[in-house]
């Protein structure tokens, strides 16, 4: 036998070894079969930029209505922030410098800037940074000519330009040659927010220039994005992604390209508007009291605009702004709910990760929840800081990062990698009632079944006016069982009288107790309110002694 044959036999029966094949299959069956063939497609065919000149542009028939004005991020001439690193380009290598993160260079490429407050007080830098992109990123090479940060490239340069600040002769002859480009380099293979955002660059660039080339780029960019908000905006207007920010994104997308339709007088379908709509009453839905979003999967904030800049704009656009939902509501199709009584509202995740065949920004966040009391955050989700491959983007996204439930030190869906998910948690049953004295809210999923013992949680939340009590019970054979609670880092933990107590900034004091704990031990963890940073914050781990414990968690 030869030294190779030994070395595959060896490998082939290590225990490590065939745990991870088991997993690569737990987690590549459920690909769709378009996606493994869009996917070879990709890679094999690489087609040549078609460098002709650009189509005449389409006269402008209404005024451009005032967008969302992002946080500015160029700093100086070739000065960036992203992700809360700053960086300068000061040679044409560092537009795919190695050592630093993908994504900070996918924003790099993205030019947000251009549509971001005081936006015109930069100008002259604006008009050098894009002569200096188109001379130092030739079509078809490095991270800025990859579909989605070509697709964002594209419909920032529209924006600016209808906003009053006109591209020059080389710049639009540069994004002619993007969308040609784009269009041969769809992401069919991914699917989700990215191939939303390929669409919405084709119908934008096809409705600002005009002739037979754009308009060919115009009808594909309608047809497909026709086709995936169908599939994508659920039932409830929740994004089938499940994360509140990646779901701002699509809307804000949603909303821009009703914006530049309304530039040039294009007809698009009512049901985009009907869509938009109902996405702007589910972001309100799962919008804290303090005005941002629950961190429920990949989610933090600085990255997509606040529910209110979408509200404000959605009015701009429609002429009407939209009543902010009231009381308890279970959304079904996306899988969460809010339970409002007296001064909490509560957030809880009782749905799937997402798309079978897409979940990648899915956390392991399965009946995990938040809580706020009056304008204050109490008990929060792990959010995200980062999207490398490591430790620490496995952690962010496992069961214990989260108000969750843990059982046999375990997540309770397999997430691996930076994106991948192999065994995942299923809902079993999830319903809503609501009473004068309590609005309660129980749910259970199988991500544990998995187990010797064949193990189910179920949890209960029962929220009162001046209480809340957290259910946990396991089902199956005996296991190890922990619930983690993390509290938002302005918080603190007292002992007052014999008992466990939190207060928060503004003084409110919240006494927490327990029925069925083993063990109660404190711990700092960490919350992640934006891209590149962690603040410290206190944590419980609840042991529990038997199959059923009982939080119960009172305030003033």
């Amino acid at each position: 036998m030869m030294d190779s044959d030994v070395c595959k036999a060896r490998s082939l029966g290590d225990p490590a070894m065939l745990k991870r094949m088991a997993r690569f299959y737990r987690t590549a069956k459920h690909l769709r079969a378009s996606q493994v063939v869009a996917r070879a497609r990709l890679r094999a065919w690489r087609p040549a930029p078609q460098l002709g000149p650009a189509p005449p542009l389409r006269s402008v028939r209404a005024a451009w209505t005032d967008a969302v004005a992002h946080p500015l991020s160029m700093l100086g001439p070739d000065e960036f922030c992203f992700l809360n690193e700053r960086h300068r380009i000061a040679a044409p290598g560092d537009w795919n410098h190695s050592e630093w993160p993908r994504l900070w260079l996918y924003n790099l490429h993205y030019f947000d800037d251009l549509n971001a407050e005081s936006a015109l007080g930069r100008a002259a830098w604006h008009s050098a940074w894009l002569e200096r992109w188109i001379a130092e990123n030739p079509p078809g090479v490095g991270s800025g000519w990859e579909p989605y940060p070509t697709s964002r490239r594209i419909l920032n340069w529209i924006k600016s330009a209808l906003s009053g600040r006109p591209l020059s002769p080389l710049a639009l002859h540069s994004m002619a040659v993007q969308t040609r480009w784009l269009r041969g380099r769809i992401e069919r293979h991914l699917g989700g927010n990215h191939l939303l955002a390929n669409a919405v660059a084709l119908l934008c660039a096809g409705a600002f220039f005009e002739g037979e080339e754009a308009q060919e780029w115009l009808a594909s960019g309608q047809r497909l994005l026709s086709r995936e908000l169908a599939e994508q905006i659920l039932a409830d207007g929740g994004h089938y992604e499940r994360s509140p920010m990646y779901h701002a994104l699509v809307l804000e997308d949603l909303l821009d390209t009703h914006n530049v339709a309304q530039c040039f007088a294009l007809h698009i379908p009512s049901a985009w508007r009907a869509d938009a709509q109902r996405m702007q009453q589910w972001l309100a839905t799962l919008t804290h009291p303090d005005g941002d979003i629950a961190f429920f999967n990949d989610a933090t904030l600085g990255v997509a605009a606040t529910p209110a800049q979408l509200n404000l704009y959605g009015a701009r656009l429609f002429g009407s702004t939209l009543p902010p939902p009231q009381g308890s509501v279970l959304m079904r199709a996306s899988g969460y709910a809010r339970l409002v009584h007296g001064p909490a509202m509560l957030f809880a995740d009782c749905g799937a990760l997402g798309p079978d065949h897409l979940p990648g920004h899915a956390h392991a966040d399965t009946l995990s929840f938040e809580l706020s009391l009056g304008p204050e955050r109490v008990l929060v989700n792990s959010g995200v800081s980062v999207y490398t491959a490591g430790a620490e983007r496995v952690r962010q996204r496992g069961t214990a990062a989260h108000n969750a439930l843990v059982l046999a030190d375990a997540d309770s869906s397999e997430v691996w990698h930076a994106f991948r998910v192999g065994r995942r948690a299923r809902i079993l049953e999830v319903q809503l009632e609501e009473a004068p004295e309590a609005h309660w809210l129980r749910a259970a999923h199988d991500g544990y079944r998995y187990l010797a013992g064949r193990n189910v949680h179920s949890r209960t939340w029962r929220l009162h006016a001046d209480r809340v009590l957290i259910e946990d019970q396991v089902r199956g054979a005996p296991v190890a069982a922990v619930a983690h609670f993390h509290l938002h880092p302005q918080l603190a933990w007292q002992r007052i009288d014999d008992a466990l107590v939190c207060v928060t900034a503004s003084g409110r004091r919240l006494r927490w107790s327990f029925a069925g704990a083993k063990a109660i031990d404190a711990y700092e963890s960490s919350w992640h309110p934006a891209f590149g940073r962690a603040v410290r914050a206190p944590a419980l781990r609840i042991t529990a002694g038997g199959d059923s414990l009982v939080t119960t968690i009172a305030w003033d």
